[in-house]
């Protein structure tokens, strides 16, 4: 797996969930994970449950989505539509490992941890309703993988008691995703400088499971210094599954990708250095010229002295000095000021 190379080298580790886009097909899961490399992902992920591992068939209102996206529906009903066949996965993955991205998955209970290990997974994702299940976090971390854990809900507690369960299990390999669990999110409930408290506050590798429409909260996170940015990915938005309405196609996720590598770039590193590029510029300074003809004896003055561009002669800092003295040559107008006027 490649996600702490990736990182470790500084770059951004790039994530695109397939979670319910493939409306219940493989042919469109394939087409998904095929989309998702020419885009650029680095990891295609899944969710491994079923509606029975991950609740129970009831139509009570504990059970019913009561407003949003999925508003009137039970939670057992959204989730049959929206799981990914168990039988499918080992074939997406062989595919994804065909083309060279990794594979992660959601796990939502120990039999989900125990089939991923079976396929040779290598990696978790925890989603964020899950952070509170210490005992399958405990589960997962065991088995020594990489644990990638959405912060969805979180407070500080929740998500130290989520990092502690890990590090019991001596699973150091700990990426915690900055989430706000709306879907879509808004941008005024995204607090993407938690992020970077979560870096200091928790000793792990943070990044963003970004819930938002478009890449503008990606490269604030990249600015902020995210290492993992996780997006929903769908074929079009326009065949409505379960997540279409909040997830990019590929043309967004590759133009999102190229745009927080540019914000990383931006970013770079502390330096009061030129670059060779602004070396390259340094001419276009001010400097002191000769504003008007100067003959010997002429005193300089602000009339036939000034600081223009370009930055061939005297820093212009040296004008007081420079003032009131006597010209020892004669400068012609649009002459450069030379250290000689200043010394002489």
């Amino acid at each position: 797996m490649k996600l702490f190379d990736i990182i470790s080298n500084g770059d951004v580790y790039f994530i695109a969930e397939m979670s319910g886009n493939h409306g219940g097909s493989l042919e469109k899961a394939m087409e998904i994970v095929a989309a998702a490399s020419v885009a650029g992902a680095d990891c295609l992920k899944l969710q491994t449950y079923t509606a029975d591992t991950i609740t129970i068939d009831c139509d009570s209102s504990d059970f019913q989505t009561l407003k949003g996206l999925w508003q009137g529906r039970t939670l057992y009903d959204l989730y049959k539509e929206a799981y990914t066949p168990w039988e499918w996965q080992g074939e997406i993955k062989s595919e994804c490992e065909r083309l060279g991205m990794d594979f992660l998955s959601s796990v939502f209970d120990p039999t989900s941890v125990d089939f991923l290990e079976s396929i040779g997974c290598e990696a978790y994702k925890i989603a964020s309703p899950e952070l509170v299940d210490i005992p399958l976090i405990e589960y997962a971390a065991s088995k020594g993988k990489p644990m990638v854990i959405s912060c969805g809900m979180g407070t500080v507690e929740e998500i130290q008691d989520a990092v502690d369960a890990c590090h019991r299990m001596n699973n150091d390999q700990i990426v915690l995703l900055k989430c706000t669990s709306e879907y879509p999110a808004v941008y005024a409930d995204m607090n993407i400088a938690t992020m970077a408290d979560m870096r200091e506050r928790f000793g792990c590798t943070v990044g963003l499971s970004d819930h938002s429409m478009g890449w503008t909260v990606d490269v604030a996170a990249a600015a902020l210094g995210a290492s993992v940015i996780e997006k929903h990915f769908c074929i079009t938005r326009a065949e409505e599954t379960v997540d279409s309405a909040f997830s990019m196609d590929c043309e967004e996720f590759k133009s999102m990708i190229e745009a927080v590598r540019c914000a990383r770039d931006a970013v770079g590193h502390v330096t009061y250095e030129r670059t060779p590029r602004e070396e390259e510029n340094i001419a276009g300074r001010r400097s002191l010229y000769a504003v008007a003809p100067i003959h010997i004896g002429d005193t300089f003055t602000n009339e036939n002295t000034r600081s223009i561009r370009p930055a061939h002669g005297l820093a212009s800092k040296h004008l007081p000095k420079l003032l009131g003295k006597t010209a020892r040559r004669d400068i012609p107008f649009g002459s450069p000021i030379r250290q000689e006027d200043l010394d002489s």
